[in-house]
C-alpha cells in the first residue's frame, strides 16, 4: 500500500486526482480483509477510513471538509468515514486507528500534528506495513517522513521563507517524524513560498533532499514509481558538487 503526500489546499476538479488513489487503497484493503464480504443482512460493510486531525480547539466540525471531499470521491462506492479531532497539546487516541483500513490525517499547525501523533508512530507504521494505506494532508504530509520539517523561518537568523509560514517557530526545525518515508516533506510549495525553504534546508545540510508539494497536489510514495498528479507540481531538492538541484517531478 501506499502513502499519499498531499500538499494543503483545495481546487475544485483536482478531487479524483488528488484523494481517488487513497479511496482505492482503502476498499482494496477491506476487502482483503474480508470486510466487503457479504454480510448476514446481505449488506456490504464498507471500508473505514478514520479522518484525524489537531485544532487549536477540538470543535467536532474540524475536519468535516477533508471528509465531504473523500466522501464525494467514493461516490456510491462503500466508505465509512470516521471523524477524530484533538485540541493543540492533547494526544490523538490509540483508539481513533481502530479498525482503520485508510489512515488520513490532516492540517494545521505542524509541531502541534507531530506532538499528538508521536506516540503512535509506531502503530501507524505497522498498520502501513500491514496495507493500510495513509494520507498526510499538509502538516499531515510533513510529519509523516524519517526526519520531519516542522517549520521555521530562518537558518542562523538569516531569512529563508516568509515569517507567515513558519508555523509559530522560528529557526528551521526538524525532527523525529511518523518513519513512513525516508525524504523529508514541505508543502504549499509555490503558494506560501515554502520551496526557498525546501532550498535552505537542503543547502544548509540539514537534511539530504526534500519533496516540496504544491496545494491540491498529491505524491504516491508506494512499492512502484513515485506518482504525482494534481493541479500543480512536486518538486526535489536535491544537493551535488554543482550545488542545490531543483526539478519537478511532473
Amino acid at each position: 500500500m501506499s502513502v499519499f503526500l498531499v500538499g494543503g489546499g483545495f481546487r475544485d476538479g483536482s478531487e479524483e486526482a488528488v484523494y481517488g488513489g487513497f479511496v482505492s487503497e482503502a476498499l482494496a484493503r477491506a476487502a482483503s480483509a474480508h470486510r466487503t464480504a457479504q454480510a448476514s443482512d446481505g449488506d456490504a460493510r464498507p471500508a473505514r477510513i478514520v479522518v484525524l486531525t489537531v485544532r487549536e480547539d477540538a470543535h467536532p466540525g474540524h475536519g468535516n471538509t477533508l471528509a465531504s471531499v473523500v466522501q464525494s470521491v467514493a461516490g456510491e462506492r462503500p466508505v465509512e468515514l470516521t471523524a477524530t479531532v484533538v485540541a493543540e497539546g492533547e494526544l490523538m487516541p490509540s483508539s481513533a486507528l481502530d479498525g482503520a483500513d485508510g489512515i488520513l490525517v490532516g492540517g494545521g499547525l505542524t509541531p502541534a500534528y507531530l506532538s499528538a501523533f508521536a506516540p503512535l508512530a509506531s502503530r501507524i507504521r505497522r498498520q502501513v506495513e500491514s496495507g493500510v494505506p495513509y494520507l498526510g494532508f499538509s502538516a499531515g504530509a510533513m510529519i509523516a517522513p524519517d526526519r520531519a520539517l516542522l517549520g521555521g523561518w530562518l537558518i542562523g537568523g538569516i531569512e529563508i521563507v516568509d515569517q507567515d509560514a513558519a508555523e509559530d517557530l522560528d529557526e528551521l526545525t526538524i525532527e523525529e517524524g511518523l518513519g513512513l518515508i525516508d525524504v523529508t516533506v514541505d508543502v504549499h510549495a509555490v503558494q506560501w513560498g515554502n520551496l526557498s525553504r525546501a532550498i535552505a534546508a537542503v543547502d544548509s545540510g540539514a537534511v539530504d533532499e526534500v519533496i516540496a508539494i504544491d496545494e491540491a497536489t498529491v505524491l504516491a510514495v508506494g512499492s512502484g514509481p513515485l506518482r504525482a498528479s494534481g493541479a500543480g507540481t512536486v518538486w526535489a531538492v536535491t544537493k551535488d558538487d554543482r550545488g542545490v538541484l531543483v526539478r519537478s517531478m511532473r
